[in-house]
């Protein structure tokens, strides 16, 4: 295979790959060199001129003359005679120029080549890649439905990226055909080996974020700030947010006229019941409002224990509770506090504490967890609806009601 021959037979690479020729020949020149490394044990005394515009190459061995028979370094020195079949007039001491074509490096030096070649190319192409990807980490990004898998769904980009949504990244009323447009966060980029994996997330707070960036013109502006997001996905998100012109209400120019604005970002993320909250400094006021629709009679805060306990009317309670705890668990992971509710008149109440001796200390923690704290809380609800609340069988759950049902019979 002639020098230029080569050039042409990669030809192929600068249009598939989208790769520069300059970047190309760069390339080669490091193959080159490691294959004349690999041939002759170095290759500081070669030259390899890359002509990008002609696309040919030529492969120079620099050596010194020396007498016959005095040759120590092969690579480095060529014996007179040997050199005078080069140019008849050399002598002892001058430099050697002698063009090295592909065929001396044997054949298996050129496959081996190609391959190395084929290989650093892939290489430069999935860096260039995990670089575009890394700077996208945290945007919204669209590709298509390329297959479907138990585990992970594989999209394609126009350019032909691969993307990853795994299972646990997406909403649990996604469903997605082949060829569907998906819209997620670019969620991490990591190398495997050398190529990189792109993950995608729909699940995360920053999904709900970026949203509110793209549908939301004031957000997007800059003249409202979204302040914190938390979500169980598919289910129900809190979002904060503030501005700084007192003229703008930030909670009524996100939800808009209705619900108007709100709309599609409640759609794209499967009917997600999305509170949005005006952030505030002051924290009695901030866990108030992250309770929200409940309205709360009297808050009292612990600062150092991080803990709010929380006074209700009766029928406030399961408001602020909110289906399966929804409410009360995003309203605690907003604000940072842990929050307790308690019943207006619950002094005919017990705390569930005081079943101790009868009911095991972890099960009193999952309905705790729940917002469950007294006995009258849990007999108020359905069996199924605690079921949903905590991590507790339904059996252990009757057997509960029948010990507090005991308690308020006697």
């Amino acid at each position: 295979m002639e020098n230029v021959a080569l050039i042409e037979s990669f030809s192929e690479f600068k249009d598939d790959k989208l790769i520069d020729r300059v970047t190309l020949m760069a390339i080669l020149e490091d193959v080159l060199r490691n294959a004349l490394k690999k041939k002759y044990g170095d290759d500081d005394n070669f030259d390899i001129i890359i002509n990008p515009d002609k696309g040919d190459l030529e492969i120079w061995r620099n050596r010194i003359v020396v007498a016959d028979g005095e040759v120590e370094e092969p690579n480095q020195e060529i014996a007179l005679s040997e050199a005078q079949k080069i140019e008849p007039d050399f002598e002892v001491g001058e430099d050697v120029a002698e063009e090295v074509k592909l065929v001396d490096l044997g054949r298996r030096s050129i496959l081996a080549l190609r391959q190395n070649l084929i290989s650093k190319i892939h290489e430069h192409d999935n860096t260039n890649i995990y670089k575009q990807f890394k700077e996208l980490e945290g945007e919204i990004y669209t590709a298509e439905v390329h297959h479907i898998r138990h585990r992970a769904i594989i999209l394609l980009d126009d350019e032909g990226n691969e993307i990853i949504l795994p299972k646990d990244r997406q909403i649990p009323s996604d469903f997605f055909r082949k060829g569907e447009n998906v819209r997620g966060i670019i969620e991490s980029v990591e190398l495997k080996g050398s190529k990189p994996a792109i993950i995608m997330s729909r699940t995360s707070p920053v999904f709900l974020e970026k949203l509110f960036e793209q549908e939301i013109p004031e957000v997007f502006d800059g003249l409202i700030t979204v302040k914190k997001v938390v979500r169980i996905p598919g289910e129900k998100a809190k979002v904060a947010v503030d501005s700084y012109d007192d003229r703008i209400d930030p909670v009524g120019a996100c939800v808009g006229m209705k619900g108007s604005r709100i709309h599609g970002i409640v759609r794209e993320l499967g009917n997600e019941n999305i509170d949005v909250i005006n952030y505030t400094n002051n924290i009695q006021l901030f866990v108030t409002r992250a309770l929200s629709p409940a309205r709360v009679t009297s808050l009292k805060l612990d600062e150092e224990t991080m803990r709010a306990e929380v006074l209700l009317k009766p029928e406030e309670v399961s408001k602020a509770i909110g289906r399966g705890g929804h409410n009360i668990r995003l309203a605690g992971q907003l604000t940072g506090y842990e929050i307790d509710v308690f019943r207006e008149g619950a002094e005919e109440d017990v705390e569930l504490s005081e079943f101790s001796d009868e009911i095991d200390g972890w099960i009193i923690d999952e309905f705790s967890k729940a917002g469950l704290d007294t006995a009258k809380s849990v007999l108020e609800q359905d069996v199924e609806d605690l079921v949903k609340r905590t991590d507790l069988e339904e059996e252990t759950i009757i057997e509960v009601i029948k010990i507090l049902k005991e308690e308020f019979e006697d």
